[in-house]
């Protein structure tokens, strides 16, 4: 009962706060959720691609991936199953930084990015949130590398930051066990959001299904 009252404490102090979407719940737990069995990692076998809309396509081992430059953000998650996370701390490579060090190189085309990960799933994001600071490929969530059902070794990672007025989505914009990011002039639609979930998915506008 104490830890119930507790999360219904921090909900209401959430939502007066202004950061409790409409339809969702606090959760203090971390659900887990996913379409499909949890994948094997392999870090012998296992690489990340990224190409399309790119100057040069590159592609990393999990040896390669674990020296890139690590940037730590913290953010509220809002999954489409109604439940809200606050205050998770993620670590992992941003996309700015890959672009800032001269390791990726957009071309003027690209406008749009799709996640690929294990078993051929994937998402779709618009440039534009691939860039901000609340994206992230997260390979650690809470100081620990991430587990296999959070999906380890690296997932996409789209949260809100408290106060800012950058756009975001729901949690499954964030695609577990990813494998690579595909550039593209054109938007094209994911796994979910071909079954008839929202395109955009955004948690303010409850943008569950179109």
């Amino acid at each position: 009962m104490a830890q119930s009252t507790n999360r219904q404490e921090l909900e209401e102090l959430m939502e007066k706060e202004g950061r409790l979407p409409p339809g969702q719940s606090l959760t203090v737990k971390f659900p887990i959720l996913h379409y499909g069995v949890i994948p094997p990692f392999d870090p012998q076998t296992w690489s990340f691609r990224i190409w399309g809309e790119v100057e040069k396509e590159v592609s990393w081992s999990w040896e390669e991936f674990s020296k890139l430059p690590i940037t730590e953000i913290q953010l509220d998650i809002h999954c489409v199953t109604k439940w809200s996370k606050f205050d998770t701390t993620w670590k992992g490579v941003s996309i700015p930084s890959l672009l800032e060090m001269g390791l990726v190189q957009l071309k003027p085309e690209a406008a749009y990015v799709v996640q690929h990960a294990e078993g051929g799933y994937t998402t779709n994001l618009p440039l534009e949130i691939v860039l901000q600071e609340n994206f992230l490929l997260a390979t650690h969530f809470d100081g620990n590398p991430l587990t296999p059902e959070h999906g380890a070794p690296v997932r996409g990672m789209l949260g809100h930051i408290p106060g800012s007025e950058i756009k975001t989505a729901y949690f499954w914009k964030g695609a577990k066990w990813l494998t690579g990011l595909e550039f593209l002039s054109e938007d094209q639609m994911g796994f979910w959001e071909k079954s008839g979930y929202h395109n955009e998915g955004n948690p303010w506008e409850e943008q569950r299904t179109r």
